[in-house]
């Protein structure tokens, strides 16, 4: 299993809708990230609007490219988008790159 983490900017100026939103994720959205291999995925929030994603998958390419093929992905993306700093014309999802794992504890 592989593990991912993530960063991206939440603008400041929308952190509470952004929490709000999150309390109700579409249940077809939610599904879609189950069927494509996203697995303990959790998002965390900094005061200052950095988000810190991090899940497990067998593999994130494929993961990534599963839940991009998804009818919903795109609705969510496009419901997304403007919460967030610096995508320059880009969808959240595209701008996520995995951090290098420096150490892990199991």
């Amino acid at each position: 299993m592989q593990r991912v983490c993530f960063l991206l900017k939440v603008r400041a100026d929308r952190l509470d809708e952004y929490r709000e939103r999150h309390t109700a994720v579409w249940p077809e959205m939610l599904d879609a990230l189950r069927a494509t291999g996203w697995h303990n995925y959790s998002l965390f929030l900094r005061e200052d609007g950095l988000l810190v994603g991090c899940l497990e998958t067998e593999d994130f390419a494929a993961a990534r490219a599963g839940r991009e093929a998804t009818e919903v992905n795109a609705l969510w993306q496009a419901e997304m988008a403007p919460f967030f700093e610096s995508l320059d014309g880009a969808r959240p999802d595209e701008v996520m790159k995995p951090l290098t794992e420096v150490f892990h504890l199991s």
